[in-house]
């Protein structure tokens, strides 16, 4: 058998034949060593040559752009020539390309409920990514929010598994476009598979505690959507589960993704789980047994665990693992890449580079997504400024100076937070550039038809080395320590003194780099530094203080926020998020965001989701009560939606059958709104133990002032589902109430009968 590459065209070198033919022609020209390095994805900040000449490996990630220049020339080097998968991790935009486009992170996104907007998004980062020679997001998270104190809650869709499954699919829909065949498309992954955000604690990737029957009740479903739908590629979380870790969970991987859900595409571990096994869970006695676990369980690239190289040849010459143990899993990796057509062009950085990175039209997308994510939180009336016609400018009628105050007012790199420029995963980037970005201030003193005044106020933190040593066992950094920042009188004796002199104070609060993120958990939700000092300050010089919370997540705010103006909600907004603050405080825009995580009065109450299982014992703490600060759902508009006249077309249905209802929303005020409309379903009755109440879907619906409009509603009776006692997810007969309004609470949500015979 011939193994040249270069005086005869091999049968996989020949983009004619079907795929499964080249695959399987170049199968047979692998050796075990080229094998194993195709489930390889390693680092590109370490020794590219050595991964590419010796390992063979399948795949990059973490690369900045001359890496893959260079790693595009070293495959040439190599005996087969099989192009790389370069991966990375566009979480909310191309997050580590200089001057690319940062949107607001997926929780933000999530505020807007807009499936549509997300997959533009997606569509636009692919755009953006594709033309820099990268392959491969990591991307959608699908993972739960449920403890507020875990560090990655703003990479998540929020906490409930309609919702996430909704945008998620979005998301994917936008990332791999029409097919990969598309030059602009990239690999979709869906990720944390499964559970990986059912915390201890809160508590990043420790074990999740959390049985086969909850897992099918809420984290699986929106896994399930996706993977039906064509997600190219599932990420596994680091956690393990009833002491299984994911890598390895055979029910999860195989009689679930593959046998029940039939799943065909690529599976790929988190970072070092396959080496986690050894130096962390210490479930595995060396990296040969690891590997062979791994490979045995179903996995095909394996992220970031070099000795995975050494440990499954190793496993091969012990008779752990067989040569042709590999075949399925390199098969699927050549397969990828064959869809891609990267053996006919490599996809490298294009030409032109500056009119596709950070393009124009992606910064006019990106301002409204920005415009889309905030929620209004409160407001005793004092917002808008300035009120203006829908889409006009603001009047200096009412405001003469705005005093901007607090650490993030006009800190540029900290608005976009975590998997941006200068949130530490990639050491060739310190941050964004400035001039892409519009803090607050900026946003304000473009905005605004009056004087604006700064003051920092405060600060929040700095970062020390951890004091158990700088890496963990693998050699990987381990997080820095967080030291609060003492307030500082002089800091909030100018911000005083600024409020003092003007009409009206905008305070940025929130949390910075190293209090989110991977390993970087919090056992409070209170804001730390100087700002409680601040923000009590402020409220005492009796000038209207209006709080825009900049936040990776939800956050305790202290009593005094209570006698604040108004309190904005605005995620980390990405590079247009302060222009889009400011145009929401002036009144050029309407505030339409919708909270899609609740929010604690303290972290006590963990967990704070709205969908809770009936049969506490009463509805509250001794001390505190168990009513969120505000609620999955909630968002203010500048004007009022009444609901009246929920009706339903009929109300004894069959299980095939489409539930039909209408209701009825009247705009009480003097501004147009955009309205989710959001409809919930609670089953009376059930076998097992089951939710207060679950969104099932949700319309968006823009009534003008003095409007009355009647929105119908279509709700497919077998969307009204349980798990019962054996884990099959079924419709049982008996009494349902639809619930409709404006937000997850009771008190907000009209409601009507229905049975299901």
């Amino acid at each position: 058998m011939s193994t040249s590459t270069t005086s005869t065209r091999a049968p996989y070198q020949d983009a004619s034949l079907p795929i499964p033919d080249r695959v399987a022609d170049l199968l047979s020209r692998m050796t075990v060593a080229e094998k194993v390095g195709q489930m390889l994805q390693l680092d590109a900040r370490d020794d590219l040559a050595d991964h590419v000449l010796r390992r063979n490996v399948g795949s990059i990630l973490h690369t900045s752009p001359d890496r893959i220049l260079a790693a595009g020339e070293l495959t040439l080097q190599t005996r087969l020539r099989i192009p790389l998968l370069v991966g990375e991790d566009c979480i909310h935009g191309h997050s580590f390309w200089p001057g690319a486009t940062i949107y607001p992170t997926q929780l933000g996104m999530a505020a807007s409920w807009d499936a549509s907007l997300v997959e533009k998004v997606a569509r636009a980062t692919a755009v953006e990514v594709a033309a820099t020679g990268i392959h491969w997001t990591f991307s959608p998270v699908l993972c739960i929010a449920r403890d507020l104190r875990w560090g990655r809650v703003n990479e998540t869709f929020g906490e409930d598994p309609h919702l996430i499954g909704e945008l998620a699919s979005a998301m994917v829909r936008g990332y791999q476009g029409d097919g990969l065949d598309d030059p602009t498309a990239i690999l979709a992954t869906a990720k944390h598979f499964a559970g990986y955000s059912e915390t201890q604690g809160g508590r990043d990737a420790s074990e999740a505690d959390i049985s086969r029957r909850k897992l099918r009740s809420w984290f699986l479903p929106p896994f399930e959507r996706v993977a039906r739908e064509g997600c190219r590629t599932f990420m596994l979380g680091y956690q393990s589960t009833d002491g299984v870790p994911i890598t390895v969970n055979d029910w999860l991987l195989s009689d679930v993704l593959r046998g029940e859900w039939g799943y065909t595409g690529t599976l790929i571990t988190d970072w070092d789980n396959v080496g986690r096994m050894v130096w962390e869970q210490h479930v595995q006695p060396d990296y040969a047994h690891a590997a062979a676990a791994a490979v045995k369980a179903g996995n095909d690239m394996v992220m970031n665990t070099p000795g995975f190289f050494e440990g499954a040849l190793e496993a091969v010459a012990r008779g752990m693992l067989a040569s042709e143990d590999f075949d399925t899993a390199v098969g699927r990796i050549l397969t990828l890449k064959f869809e891609l057509g990267l053996f006919e062009d490599p996809r490298m950085p294009q030409d032109g580079l500056e009119a596709v990175v950070g393009q124009a039209a992606h910064a006019d997308l990106n301002l409204e997504v920005a415009r889309r994510s905030l929620v209004l939180l409160e407001n005793d009336g004092t917002l808008p400024l300035s009120p203006a016609p829908h889409g006009g400018s603001p009047s200096p009628e009412h405001t003469g100076r705005v005093a901007v105050v607090g650490p993030l007012a006009d800190d540029a790199q900290e608005q976009l937070g975590d998997w941006a420029g200068g949130s530490g995963q990639a050491g060739w980037l310190d941050g964004q550039p400035r001039e892409m970005i519009t803090t607050v201030l900026d946003g304000m003193r473009d905005v605004a038809p009056w004087e604006v005044v700064h003051a920092r106020g405060a600060d929040i933190l700095t970062l020390e080395p951890d004091p158990a040593g700088a890496t963990w066992p693998d050699g990987q950094p381990r997080p820095p320590v967080v030291r609060p920042v003492p307030a500082d009188a002089t800091q909030i004796a100018e911000a005083v003194a600024a409020a003092r002199d003007a009409d009206a104070v905008i305070a940025v609060v929130g949390d910075a780099r190293g209090l989110y993120g991977e390993g970087r958990s919090t056992a409070t939700l209170e804001l730390i530094g100087g700002q409680i000092a601040l923000l009590d300050a402020l409220v005492e010089t009796g000038t209207p203080v209006i709080v825009v919370l900049m936040a990776s997540k939800p956050l305790v705010l202290p009593a005094s926020v209570q006698r604040a103006a108004a309190v904005i909600w605005a995620a980390n907004p990405g590079m247009q998020g302060g222009r889009a603050i400011a145009e929401l405080i002036t009144g050029a825009i309407e505030p339409s965001g919708r909270l899609p995580i609740s929010f604690a009065r303290h972290a006590g109450q963990q967990p704070t989701y709205y969908n809770q299982i009936r049969g506490q014992h009463g509805d509250r703490y001794a001390d505190l009560s168990q009513a969120p600060a505000w609620a999955f759902g909630q968002g203010l508009s500048y004007t009022t939606v009444a609901y009246a006249d929920l009706t339903l077309a009929s109300t004894a249905l069959g299980a095939d059958d489409v539930i039909s209802a209408s209701v009825t929303l009247t705009n009480t005020g003097a501004r147009p709104a955009t309205e989710t409309v959001q409809v919930y379903v609670r089953d009376e009755v059930t076998s097992v133990s089951w939710a207060v109440r679950e969104l099932k879907t949700y319309r968006q619906v823009t009534v003008q002032p003095g409007e009355s409009v009647q929105v119908p509603l279509e709700l497919p009776v077998s969307a009204c589902t349980i798990v019962d006692a054996v884990g099959n997810r079924v419709v049982e007969a008996g009494d349902f109430t639809l619930l409709v309004g404006p937000s997850s609470r009771e008190e907000d949500l009209l409601a009507a009968e229905f049975t299901v015979l």
